[in-house]
């Protein structure tokens, strides 16, 4: 029982990290932390970090590669994109078009340098970095910002669901009854998907969760996600930048579990030579993640652009930083083969409830980056320090 209950700690660290951490930004802010704007404040203000985190999970996972050129990529199609719609009067659909092919032609670009010329990942993203962030500060012709973006464009990503059933007025305060209902509903799924994961691996012969064990996780899970749709439900609905991340991560989520190409990721990042060997093309897995990383940068584009209403120079920076941390602190190995979607979003969201409790307290902001700094290192230790002893077993 004792090395059970051990087992379920050392799987769960970071998430019940995420846990002591809330409580003890909830306490010195003197429950700041839990009230319903800081709920929505956590998604809109770091939903760039989720998307961008899917898109390094990708590439992490092929042996610990990752993308120093993301952040500057930020500034630069917006740029373009904010040019496009605002001086040239493009439509919004055009516009989003445009900018969808920029990425791809950029993704296409990195992913042949690093794949098929063997130029090492940071060494390519490292160039793009210095030259992309240089080039969109250039096409901006010393202005600071171009804005305003058409309302159409904004409206697509920012803003909240609104209220489609009447909620109720409780107390002077307007429910969002479409944020319970939705909340209801993903908990539902929640619920059928881990029982009916557990009954096929129970009919497959496999090893599986115990029955205890299901329940208790249904419950801490349907738990946060009604936390969450309460506080929306208080705060006026479901804010649109949830929605886009909830669909990226289930989509990743799907692939890399379900799907060969998702496993082909994982095996290269094992032992690329032996999955060479095995007659998987291993160049055109490393292709695929950094095209599929510069398409999911330009959707985090979108959400940036859209919550500051405009394109500027400073857009993107450090974003390829906080990617980076949210999944080595979410668990994936710094040297590829492991992680998950579901450990993304837990380090994300303790890289976002750092980044929110601590603006909350007035921490100076050189000092929020000293603690992220801690953590990024003490994520990576307790990694090691992991390994070995599995090692030693």
């Amino acid at each position: 029982m004792k090395d059970k209950a051990l087992k379920i700690v050392k799987e769960n660290t970071m998430l019940i990290v995420l846990v002591l951490v809330v409580l003890f930004f909830n306490i010195t802010t003197h429950g700041t932390m839990l009230l319903p704007s800081q709920f929505n404040a956590l998604i809109t203000q770091n939903a760039y970090v989720y998307v961008l985190a899917t898109g390094m999970l990708m590439c992490m996972l092929t042996g610990g590669n990752i993308d120093l050129s993301c952040g500057s990529f930020v500034c630069f199609v917006g740029v373009l994109g904010a040019k496009l719609m605002v001086d040239k009067g493009v439509s919004t659909p055009i516009g989003i078009i445009a900018m969808l092919l920029i990425g791809v032609v950029y993704g296409c670009i990195l992913g042949y340098v690093i794949a098929y010329l063997n130029i090492p990942p940071w060494i390519a993203t490292l160039a793009g970095f210095l030259a992309l962030r240089g080039w969109g500060v250039a096409l901006m012709h010393g202005a600071s910002n171009i804005s305003p973006l058409p309302a159409s464009f904004c409206g697509l990503f920012t803003g909240k669901l609104n209220d489609l059933f009447g909620g109720p007025r409780i107390g002077g305060v307007q429910y969002n009854l479409t944020s319970i209902v939705i909340g209801l509903i993903a908990s539902v799924i929640v619920v059928f998907l881990l029982f009916r994961t557990r009954s096929n691996k129970l009919k497959k012969g496999y090893v599986a969760d115990s029955l205890t064990t299901v329940i208790v996780k249904c419950v801490l899970i349907d738990f946060v996600i009604m936390l969450f749709a309460y506080k929306f439900a208080l705060a006026g609905g479901v804010p649109y930048a949830l929605i886009w991340v909830a669909i990226i991560v289930l989509i990743y989520s799907f692939i890399t579990s379900k799907t060969d190409i998702g496993r082909y990721f994982y095996t290269i990042g094992g032992n690329a030579e032996a999955t060479r060997l095995s007659g998987i093309d291993t160049k055109r897995i490393m292709f695929i993640a950094y095209l599929n990383m510069a398409v999911l940068t330009v959707i985090s584009t979108f959400l940036t652009m859209s919550r500051f209403q405009a394109a500027n120079s400073t857009a993107g920076t450090n974003y390829e930083m906080d990617a980076i941390s949210a999944c080595v602190v979410g668990g994936v190995s710094a040297y590829g083969g492991s992680g998950t979607v579901f450990g993304m979003i837990v380090g994300a969201t303790l890289i976002g409830v750092i980044n929110l409790g601590m603006s909350l307290m007035g921490i100076d902001a050189n000092w929020q980056k000293v603690v992220k700094g801690v953590v990024l290192l003490g994520a990576v230790v307790f990694e090691i320090l992991n390994n070995r002893k599995n090692a030693v077993k």
